[in-house]
């Protein structure tokens, strides 16, 4: 069984590729709360990881492979179990054994100690539920609990997780992993970078000018004191307000009394978040209960009517959820409002790619850490010796935070926490809408709507008919501009050489 005081793990670096995986750069993890083994000299050790209060032992004793240097046995029960298959990683045991149904894991759990603790991994029963509940799902404790109430519930499942075998000497990065992610606490460094730009009472010509027209993050105080969701949106009244209603959680639907019974007792590296794009339609109630902050009011996607794609979501989540890095669709600029709760923010620009971070050449997939935790874990570090350091802050209740069309970005919630969000397209980011949807690949582009092909044509033809002129009076402006660039970068570099000339002369 996992002694908190002893383990160090050489982690796995992996990575997804939307929910794919990958493997990690070397580095070495210890509990604050007791410790180092006296094999270890604690300067030797890179950094160290405190575990949340509340967090257990892993549910089979599963240990990093760190442990196993100073097991005077030297022996891995993790390959004795699997026979000749122990050649295989960790992580390609895992894909194999994902073609399986709940009947054939639970068969194959029983041939070995090893096989027994790969076949009870639980992200395995999470994709078996979530693959085959899509009317939603009673979370019970651990995701096989809820797979096995889903599909017999004449059986008694109370102890099904929590009395589970207890392998000794079996050492795995890769499924240790997805526990210390799950319940390490984000460390304190993680958080005291905050150097956005924070305003307050600012007009509209104000933000356009110094944020919106040079494509800039700002945080923005005290534009939400008018909502009525400040007061009112609790986990009772929301609960009250959408009844029966169901919500997109994933890949799933659920009703929200049922997604809070899940978040009260999930414990994983990548909790399931509430994102629903349609909630203003399904309980009206919810739409009326806040206004769009008056520096985004002009939206020209709006144009479309109910053909323009999804652009706005209410966000629940417990701590630990939230998005990793991406840019949002259709080159949209958004705004993210924090009702309840507070939020880590992670910004790049345009130009640079967050390291860990692996986009396709068109950009249609993204290969990055399988959680959020885990990037911080393994590459935030990296960023404090770049010469172009990610905007940070933390969102809390009441802030909205700009988030300018281009610039990656990640979120964690640090608490339960609620939120709006709207995407939205303004004259300043119309012409880089356009490019984007008559790229040659839109098709597997854009999102947020059914209508990918024609899209383009579409919003070109409707902005033309209801703004006449604008797109050509943007362009000439956006040719100006780019002239007017040239022309000073020229003069300066003719500037330098005079001056250099000068001083040779001199």
């Amino acid at each position: 069984m996992l002694r908190r005081n002893n383990f160090l793990l050489k982690p796995t670096k992996r990575r997804r590729k939307k929910s794919g995986r990958t493997v990690f750069q070397k580095q070495n993890f210890v509990s604050k709360k007791q410790e180092l083994p006296q094999q270890v000299e604690e300067e030797d050790v890179e950094e160290g990881f405190s575990l949340k209060a509340s967090a257990p032992s892993h549910t089979h004793g599963v240990q990093p492979l760190g442990n196993l240097y100073f097991n005077p046995s030297s022996h891995n029960s993790r390959n004795t179990g699997l026979g000749n298959l122990q050649t295989l990683t960790d992580e390609l045991v895992l894909e194999i054994l994902g073609f399986l149904g709940g009947t054939h894991l639970g068969v194959l759990s029983n041939v070995s100690k090893s096989f027994y603790v790969f076949c009870n991994h639980e992200p395995l029963w999470r994709n078996l539920v979530l693959e085959n509940c899509n009317g939603g799902f009673l979370y019970n404790g651990s995701w096989k609990s809820t797979y096995v109430s889903a599909y017999k519930p004449s059986f008694s499942v109370s102890n099904l997780g929590s009395s589970g075998l207890k392998v000794r000497d079996f050492y795995s990065d890769y499924l240790f992993q997805s526990w210390l992610c799950a319940n390490l606490e984000m460390k304190p460094e993680w958080l005291e970078r905050d150097n956005i730009q924070r305003r307050k009472g600012i007009s509209v010509d104000e933000f356009v000018l110094n944020f919106e027209e040079p494509n800039k993050p700002v945080l923005l105080e005290g534009c939400l004191d008018n909502w009525a969701a400040l007061k009112k949106w609790d986990r009772d009244y929301l609960i009250k307000i959408c009844g029966d209603i169901q919500f997109s959680v994933g890949p799933v639907e659920m009703k929200l009394a049922d997604y809070f019974r899940y978040s009260d007792q999930a414990r994983e590296e990548r909790p399931l978040y509430l994102f629903d794009p349609k909630f203003g339609e399904k309980v009206p109630g919810l739409g009326s209960d806040y206004e769009v902050p008056v520096y985004f009011d002009e939206d020209l996607f709006g144009v479309l009517g109910n053909e323009r794609p999804d652009y706005r979501w209410i966000i629940i989540g417990p701590a630990g959820s939230g998005s990793s890095f991406h840019i949002d669709p259709n080159s949209t600029s958004a705004w993210n409002a924090v009702i309840k709760g507070s939020k880590k923010w992670v910004l790049f620009p345009p130009e640079v790619v967050p390291p860990g971070v692996h986009p396709s050449p068109d950009g249609a997939e993204v290969a990055c850490p399988v959680s959020i935790i885990e990037w911080f874990m393994n590459f935030y570090s990296a960023t404090r010796n770049w010469e172009k350091k990610p905007i940070e802050c933390v969102c809390k209740a009441g802030e909205v935070i700009f988030v300018p069309n281009g610039w990656w970005h990640l979120v964690i919630n640090l608490e339960d926490s609620i939120a709006i969000t709207q995407n939205f397209v303004s004259r300043r980011n119309l012409l880089n809408v356009l490019d984007f949807l008559k790229r040659p690949n839109a098709s597997a582009l854009v999102s947020g709507t059914r209508d990918r092909v024609t899209l383009y044509d579409k919003f070109k033809n409707t902005i033309e008919a209801s703004f006449p002129g604008t797109i050509d009076q943007l362009t000439l402006e956006a040719e100006q501009k780019k002239a007017q660039r040239k022309k000073l970068s020229f003069w300066e570099s003719v500037t330098d050489a005079k001056a250099g000339a000068f001083t040779f002369s001199f």
